[in-house]
Order: C-alpha cells, then structure tokens, then sequence
C-alpha cells in the first residue's frame, strides 16, 4: 500500500514541477526505457509518468507561446 501512496504522490507532483524540471525526469524516463531492462510493471509506470510530463511540457509551452503573443501584440500597440 505504501507504494501505491508514493505512486499516486508522484502522479500529483507533476503539476507543480518547472518546464526544466519536467523535461529533465522526461529524459531520464527515456533514457531507461531505451535500456530496455526495465521489469514490465516499472516500463509500463514509466511510460505513464513520461506520458504526464510530456502533457505538462507541452501545457507549460503554450502558455509561454500565448504570453509571447500577448507581449508582441501589446508591443504593437504602442
């Protein structure tokens, strides 16, 4: 059951975490994957996780895209 708690913490903890950060674990998380020595349970928990912080990355993109956008309209204005 104690697993199941630092899994679902895990989970939660990817919202809060930078662009840098979310990136960086993305990368690790790839990195075993790519080894392929995994046991199948950790691979598929892994995917999963990478899954959520490629989500996260590409949320946290477009909302730095969105800010451009309103910085260059509102730079046009003037």
């Amino acid at each position: 059951m104690a697993d199941d708690n630092m899994a679902d913490d895990r989970q939660q903890d990817v919202q809060t975490l930078s662009f840098e950060a979310a990136l960086k674990e993305l990368q690790n998380i790839a990195e075993k994957l790519e080894k392929g020595d995994s046991p199948l349970q950790q691979a598929i928990s892994l995917y999963e996780r990478g899954e959520k912080l490629q989500k996260h990355c590409e949320k946290l993109l477009k909302e730095a895209e969105l800010k451009f956008e309103q910085v260059g309209s509102a730079s046009d204005g003037k």
